[in-house]
């Protein structure tokens, strides 16, 4: 099979003046979603200092072959991030068409699979290509991701711990291609190699093949993921519906339907219900004050055993709640529906409440769960889950044995 040829490459962006730690590689087609690579690269930039852009480059292959519509996309982008086109921080690419193979060597129509994950890992080899003296590290992003705060130090932090185990590939989210990071001296070959296979199989199927080639067996996931697809969750703005198969876990937790409502900051990046999925996502938000809240309204009162509340960042516990506070909500009432009474179930001990309801008869009937924030707080704050877990009929009626008083609500 022969490999096509490489293009010569279009810039819209000045190169950095000196190499940066990483660089995050995305290749986008415009004409599928601008507003996906939009969304990306505000959720990127946002979610790194001023301190961390200095030792980041973000590279993006527009990937489009109709020239009005790169022309388009070109001029969005440098009306949103001007800034960080001057320093070069952000670098656009284009390869010209004439650098595809004709569409005879790519089986089946434009707009068979075949024909798309063809293309897509084609552009693909042409960015990794572009990448590989820009940076020590490359990290793959698709252009549909949002990206968790301070993602940088976080892969700064799990590359040192690594120095003594040698690794080709280290995988920060477990979605298709999103968040592979690699070392920027194996891009060369990593290109030749997509380029050598690019009708055999989809990107996601070839990385694996990629990794084994160069003596790494076993992937290494590192969690907390910190990359996510925004067309991942199954899920509105302000409501969120769990599985039945997660719901019925013996082991929990259930966290039962319910709608998600805050008074805190809201970005398009990542939104409160993220805190009630049952999956790695989460609400970020900043600047907090005392009496905001974030609270779930129960499609139906549920009798809950037990509440799992966590803030900050798994790796430092950093963004984390200062000062709040869990409260169990009883008594809806009006359209939308909001809980007439609350009791206090308890507070955050270094961001964090895992707690057992007792009495047992607290966590009957419940309709809201509401976490409240106690002081100002400046900065980001995580909401990384709210866990419910939900009482079994049997522990109910064992419960009224033990315990017959009555909570007092306020």
């Amino acid at each position: 099979m022969g490999t096509p040829s490489w293009p010569a490459w279009h810039t819209d962006s000045a190169l950095p003046a000196s190499p940066a730690w990483l660089t995050v590689g995305i290749s986008s087609r415009s004409w599928l979603d601008r507003s996906s690579l939009l969304s990306t690269l505000l959720s990127l930039f946002r979610a790194t200092s001023k301190a961390e852009q200095k030792h980041l480059t973000v590279l993006v292959h527009l990937a489009d072959l109709d020239l009005p519509e790169l022309r388009e996309t070109v001029f969005h982008l440098s009306s949103l991030f001007s800034p960080q086109l001057l320093a070069g921080q952000l670098l656009l690419i284009h390869a010209p068409p004439d650098a595809y193979p004709a569409e005879a060597s790519i089986r089946g129509p434009a707009w068979h699979p075949d024909s798309v994950f063809s293309r897509q890992n084609l552009e693909h080899a042409y960015l990794v290509s572009s990448a590989a003296r820009l940076s020590e590290y490359f990290l793959l992003l698709e252009d549909n991701a949002f990206c968790a705060p301070s993602f940088l130090s976080h892969i700064q932090w799990k590359v040192d711990t690594m120095k003594s185990e040698p690794w080709v590939l280290l995988e920060f989210s477990n979605m298709g291609f999103l968040g592979k990071l690699f070392h920027s001296r194996d891009l060369p070959v990593l290109a030749h190699f997509l380029l050598l296979f690019y009708t055999e199989k989809p990107l996601d199927r070839l990385i694996p093949h990629f990794r084994t080639l160069l003596a790494q067996k076993d992937p290494i996931l590192c969690r907390p993921f910190l990359f996510y697809q925004r067309n991942s969750f199954q899920a509105s703005n302000d409501s969120w519906k769990a599985s039945d198969a997660q719901r019925k876990s013996p082991r929990g937790p259930h966290n039962p339907p319910g709608a998600v409502f805050t008074d805190m900051k809201v970005f398009d990046v990542h939104f409160p219900w993220e805190a009630y999925t049952l999956d790695e996502s989460f609400f970020w938000t900043h600047g907090v004050r005392a009496g905001n809240h974030l609270t779930v309204i129960l499609n139906q009162s549920a009798n809950l055993r037990r509440v799992q509340v966590l803030t900050g960042t798994i790796v430092d516990g950093t963004h984390a709640l200062e000062k709040g506070q869990v409260e169990l909500g009883y008594d809806p009432e009006g359209v939308p529906q909001h809980c007439t009474s609350f009791a206090l179930l308890g507070r955050l001990w270094e961001g964090q409440l895992d707690q057992e309801i007792w009495p047992r008869s607290m966590g009957y009937d419940v309709s809201c769960v509401r976490l409240m924030v106690n002081t100002d707080q400046v900065g980001s704050l995580i909401i990384r889950h709210i866990y419910l877990w939900e009482e079994h009929a049997g522990d109910i009626e064992a419960a009224w044995g033990e315990d017959n008083s009555v909570t007092v609500k306020h």
